[in-house]
């Protein structure tokens, strides 16, 4: 596939003439997959087109079942911790909050790793190419097969070491040690179900992994009341509950993808390692897994502070920080509709259509980080009261909240910035603008608040709006850079 244009990036020819914009050795892109499948076989017609149509119309079909997908996820954690506080104190609700918070990050980088393997099938997609797809999802199985096993055991091991490094309260130590020890064991579960989200996220089907986890959600809260009230387990007993659940919602979906033939055309050689394929997921995805995991160390070290100021101040973190994942929703579900809806786009040569859905989700995220921000002025106690009995946790996650809630307006911006560049191949843009946020705002203000600030959380929860601002910042200037570079080499091509 010859190059046209140099520099850090540029755009290249595939096969029937389709541009694609590359960074330099980007690895695979839809053009390599299409080769592939015309040495192996014959193309077949996609799962679903979303390279045409009203581009608002296209991102509201698409992200709402990912949206609530999305809420239906972050009610595991919520329901631990709703169900937990009915019928534990502060210590197991502590736990949980901690032992959540670890499985999160965990969970969220093994989601980042998978949008190398959204971005590459959405390719296929939009070059309707159905072998190359079949590929990239075979070969995503058995690469995340083996990544769970190692990650596995590997956490069982260090599982008190994790648990002292998050500073955790002494008496919620027993609970948090139980919390984790059965999450870890349940980590190949947790892959198994985000790599199956990714591939039909890939192939333009966000229905089939909202059903899957609605089955769980829904078994999940009814373990918990069996584990947590029946049975009287505490935060064991919610670590149960959620592996449990997730367990039969992997089981549910692979007998749903075998039944309905859900990815046709995969063969049993498509299991088979390719170097160039998991390569290429890996270099989209590792930038992106890496870029999460600083994002979620930061919240660590932010809840390391809290819970260094006592028990109170580290149970209102923890309640906010589920109360923000709800909120962020709708920015993450940008997030992974730009990347997924942009990759196809970009497959098909569509590259004036992939920045109209960028600015389009740009918009929504923006309206509604505005609308959530004001309303949390407003009812910041009246949240935290549904997860917390005790009046100081309630005022202070009242506190923390004012702050942290107007970073869904930034968070949301950079993260459809995110999308665009993974769709792109270019996720070591993302890479950069979250450590520099990470390093020179979020971390620094969040210690300096929690020093000088001792009878209040409010300053900081602004640190993460004032961390994200800057990554806007550095997004915006590399969105230039981009059009600029296209520009330069005229080589820019509208679907």
């Amino acid at each position: 596939m010859g190059q046209l244009g140099v520099g850090a990036a540029g755009y290249s020819h595939g096969p029937g003439d389709t541009l694609y914009f590359t960074a330099p050795r980007a690895g695979l892109t839809a053009g390599f997959l299409r080769r592939v499948s015309e040495r192996e076989g014959a193309v077949y017609p996609m799962e679903r087109d979303l390279t045409s149509g009203s581009v608002p119309r296209v991102i509201f079909s698409f992200s709402l079942p990912y949206l609530l997908s999305y809420f239906l996820q972050t009610l595991y954690g919520m329901a631990d911790l709703f169900i937990i506080g009915q019928f534990n104190g502060v210590e197991s609700t502590t736990a949980v909050s901690i032992g959540s918070q670890v499985m999160h990050m965990i969970t969220v980088m093994i989601t980042g790793l998978a949008m190398g393997s959204t971005v590459l099938i959405g390719r296929a997609v939009g070059a309707k190419d159905q072998r190359g797809a079949a590929q990239a999802a075979g070969n995503t199985a058995t690469m995340f097969f083996a990544l769970s096993a190692v990650l596995t055991l590997g956490l069982l091991a260090f599982v008190k070491p994790v648990v002292e490094v998050m500073a955790t309260p002494d008496p919620a130590v027993p609970g948090t040690v139980s919390y984790l020890t059965i999450c870890f064991a349940g980590i190949p579960f947790i892959t198994a179900y985000n790599v199956i989200s990714s591939v039909f996220r890939g192939m333009g089907d966000t229905r089939s992994p909202m059903y899957f986890v609605a089955v769980a959600c829904g078994l999940n809260i009814a373990l918990d009341y069996l584990f947590i009230g029946a049975l009287q387990s505490g935060a064991a007993g919610a670590a149960l509950g959620t592996t449990l659940s997730q367990t039969a919602s992997v089981l549910i979906s692979c007998a749903a993808i075998k039944k309905k033939k859900m990815i046709p055309g995969m063969e049993r050689q498509d299991f088979y390692p390719r170097k160039q394929i998991c390569s290429s997921i890996l270099k989209v995805g590792v930038p992106v897994a890496l870029q999460d995991g600083f994002i979620q160390v930061s919240f660590i070290l932010i809840t390391v502070f809290a819970n260094r100021r006592g028990i109170s101040d580290a149970a209102a973190v923890g309640i906010v920080e589920k109360l923000i994942g709800i909120l962020f929703l709708v920015p993450s579900t940008m997030l992974s509709c730009v990347s997924a809806l942009a990759a196809q786009n970009i497959g098909a040569g569509k590259h004036d259509r992939a920045r109209e859905l960028l600015k389009d989700a740009i918009l929504i995220t923006v309206v509604f980080g505005i609308g959530a921000s004001f309303l949390m002025q407003l009812f910041a106690e009246e949240e935290v009261a549904l997860f917390a009995t005790s009046k100081d946790v309630i005022a202070r996650g009242g506190q923390y909240m004012r702050g942290y809630v107007w970073d869904c307006i930034f968070a949301g911006i950079h993260f459809c910035f995110s999308g665009y560049f993974c769709a792109y191949g270019l996720s070591q843009i993302s890479f950069l603008h979250n450590p520099v946020s990470i390093v020179c705002a979020r971390i620094p203000l969040s210690y300096a608040a929690s020093v000088y600030f001792a009878g209040t959380l409010f300053p900081m929860g602004l640190a993460a709006p004032a961390g994200s601002a800057l990554s806007v910042a550095v997004c915006l200037a590399a969105f230039q850079w981009m059009n600029r570079r296209g520009g330069e080499n005229g080589k820019n091509n509208s679907g």
